[in-house]
């Protein structure tokens, strides 16, 4: 069964398009990785489908109701967190609390008990009055997604959630996503951490506005890059990576972290060819060549370098 429909659905600003024409379903209890660099239509989407902003044209049904006819009733089903966290900052964590409990119509036991909910996931137990701005990122953040599902919607939009916190706090926050997922919430989560995305059940790539891929994170790295990749641990890493782009057997070139990854293609014969390249002609010592199994990043980046170059 799919909690998320969408068909065709467009939005435009004068001339320019944000969203074109994209059409996807997400599963009930799934979680569904939005993914696109920035600028790419992600937020104009989650704003449409949150019932927030009108379609120009096409329609979707979030929870049942389209966001085109019923984007009110669609905002009753649903709890959305944007990546300023939601929150206000000016108020105690328990005022924050307060308000969302009341917002969604909360009272009486089951608001205590969704209270207390909160504030353990928060770790905030014994700190309802602490200023919700003097919280540590992590903490906000795990506080923020609290009160966007304190009324225990059937759908959870997540816009870039783990921006600007450390990479422990990205973790945990995760573990809170899949417990969710698994009490059959439908979570619906953009991110510019491809690697995040590994924790996604599937995943869509957008870019410029349309969609240009889709599948899960296995599916998108057997499907996309039929070529080998290879990672360059060198000396010179940007004079390598700017010579390897010009070899004829190098599709993509990219660089991670202090390596460099290639995707080669049919004139590619064997590494010696990248120590010729390097070693040899341009004296750029190398520490290690090694075949490697693509990441949804070479995915991403292969798949852009596509669509710019058309």
């Amino acid at each position: 069964m799919n909690s998320i429909e969408i068909n065709n659905l467009t939005k435009r600003f004068g001339n320019f398009t944000a969203v074109d024409n994209i059409s996807f379903n997400v599963k009930e209890g799934e979680v569904f990785g939005f993914l696109g660099a920035n600028g790419a239509g992600k937020s104009t989407a989650i704003r449409m489908l949150c019932g927030i902003l009108l379609p120009t044209s096409g329609d979707g049904k979030v929870g049942g109701y389209s966001v085109m006819n019923e984007p009110d009733k669609v905002k009753k089903v649903i709890g959305y967190m944007s990546q300023k966290f939601s929150l206000y900052n000016d108020l105690s964590v328990e005022e924050n609390i307060n308000f969302f409990g009341g917002v969604y119509g909360l009272e009486g036991k089951k608001f205590k008990e969704r209270k207390d909910w909160v504030l353990e996931i928060a770790n905030l137990k014994g700190k309802e009055k602490l200023l919700t701005g003097s919280l540590p990122g992590g903490i906000k953040q795990r506080l923020a997604l609290g009160a966007a599902v304190i009324h225990e919607p059937e759908i959870v939009f997540l816009d870039e959630p783990t921006s600007g916190v450390d990479p422990i706090s990205r973790r945990n926050f995760w573990g809170l996503i899949n417990d969710l997922s698994a009490n059959k919430t439908t979570v619906f989560v953009t991110t510019h951490y491809l690697e995040e995305a590994e924790y996604c059940n599937n995943i869509t790539l957008i870019n410029a506005g349309k969609i240009i891929a889709e599948g899960s994170a296995s599916e998108l790295k057997t499907n996309y890059i039929k070529n080998k990749i290879y990672e360059i641990e060198c000396e010179r890493v940007v004079d390598a990576l700017d010579i390897l782009q010009n070899e004829n057997y190098v599709d993509d070139t990219s660089i991670f972290g202090n390596n460099i990854h290639i995707i080669v293609n049919n004139n590619f014969k064997n590494e010696e060819q990248i120590k010729v390249t390097l070693t040899e002609k341009h004296s750029i010592a190398i520490k290690r060549i090694d075949k490697i199994v693509p990441t949804l990043e070479d995915v991403f980046i292969h798949l852009l370098d596509k669509e710019y170059n058309r």
